[in-house]
């Protein structure tokens, strides 16, 4: 299976790159990782729901350059479904059954994400009713990937 992870700004804090850095070897054995990161849009401070909008749609359009039309999108939004490390792995089993190999997980910016990527994905994923930075989220968002390949070959590491 490909794992494609697109997300919006670039990582700066050294131990956030670590830890990706190490998840993203752990998973080696069970899926090709990559991880592709769109510039963020500069803008202030203080917006306009017009300006938050246009924002989020530049760095959408960024974000759909990078997905092929056989790709199966997840977009993690909090409004999404919540999910358990097991129903996460029951998912990507599902779909590595029904021939999806290419899996892509979006991350948008500090603002969210545009309109068209939400009708581009096929499903939406909340990993809280919390609020937590995107950075942050990358780092989490490989783990529960690193953890649901181990649950579905059934090898130690869920507890």
């Amino acid at each position: 299976m490909q794992i494609k992870i697109i997300v919006v700004g670039k990582l700066k804090e050294k131990y956030l790159r670590q830890g990706i850095q190490e998840y993203t070897k752990r998973l080696t054995p069970y899926a090709k990782v990559q991880i592709i990161e769109v510039p963020d849009e500069k803008a202030p401070e203080n917006l306009s729901e017009a300006e938050m909008e246009q924002v989020k749609n530049k760095e959408g359009k960024r974000i759909l350059a990078q997905i092929k039309p056989d790709d199966y999108v997840i977009a993690l939004a909090i409004e999404g479904k919540m999910l358990s490390s097991e129903q996460l792995a029951e998912e990507l089993d599902k779909l590595a059954i029904h021939g999806k190999s290419s899996v892509v997980f979006v991350i948008g910016g500090s603002l969210g994400l545009g309109k068209e990527v939400y009708q581009r994905a096929n499903t939406l994923l909340s990993f809280s009713k919390m609020t937590f930075p995107h950075q942050l989220i990358r780092l989490i968002l490989l783990e529960q990937v690193y953890r649901a390949f181990k649950i579905i070959k059934g090898e130690p590491y869920h507890k």
